[in-house]
């Protein structure tokens, strides 16, 4: 594939996506502490909509949906992953798992209801849009254009595309072997914060992905996809 406008645009809005997902747990995460008055970490990253950076959590999902509503990809599986993916991230922006006004972290913010109607659309958007983004590393980023050479880069990309959203899939199954049977009987643990640390996992290899599909890394000269 030459290196065509169009060529550029896809490559950059693959490296800004992965970029978007890398960054996300750390802005919001240090944003709170240093600008707010948080003295730790929030429970899961969703929360960080309680604290004095909502707008960059909002910020930050509405880009990468957008971006990923842009992204066309080879076909038309690529395009339908993109908005479910688009669709899943509004979810979870737009939608936050809180819904009584209290105070948390020097800031007003809203208090989780467990049973809240908007609380089940932010969990689902939440665990369909993390697999629809292993579904995109393990089935769409591993595919080779049979017009194309299949290099050794190609099979090292592939690798890397498969380790990622394999983490992705761990960490989600961890969140909820956590959600669903370790804190009902032991919160205690909660306090070492596993579900952030498990989401910032996944977005990590998320963004990860994104970028050695970007072109960061491990490319070759055929520009194999």
């Amino acid at each position: 594939m030459n290196d065509t406008p169009d060529k550029k645009t896809v490559i950059t809005l693959r490296r800004a996506i992965g970029i978007l997902g890398i960054i996300l747990p750390l802005v919001v995460a240090l944003g709170a502490i240093i600008l707010g008055d948080c003295t730790s970490i929030q429970r899961s990253i969703s929360l960080y909509y309680n604290t004095i950076m909502r707008n960059a959590f909002v910020g930050i999902l509405t880009a990468t949906a957008l971006f990923m509503f842009a992204y066309r990809g080879y076909d038309y599986r690529d395009r339908i992953a993109g908005i479910a993916a688009f669709v899943f991230a509004l979810g979870i922006a737009f939608f936050p798992a809180t819904s009584q006004m209290v105070k948390d972290c020097g800031t007003l913010c809203l208090h989780v209801e467990h049973y809240s109607w908007i609380r089940i659309v932010h969990l689902v958007s939440a665990a369909l849009y993390f697999l629809t983004l292993a579904y995109i590393s393990l089935f769409l980023f591993t595919l080779t254009d049979p017009k194309l050479v299949f290099t050794e880069e190609k099979r090292k990309r592939n690798n890397i595309y498969r380790i990622c959203g394999f983490v992705i899939l761990g960490s989600l199954l961890l969140i909820a072997i956590f959600m669903g049977f370790i804190f009902p009987h032991h919160p205690q643990y909660d306090r070492y914060h596993p579900i952030f640390w498990l989401e910032s996992i996944a977005l990590w290899a998320f963004g990860i992905s994104w970028l050695i599909k970007g072109e960061v890394a491990v490319t070759d000269d055929l520009s194999n996809p």
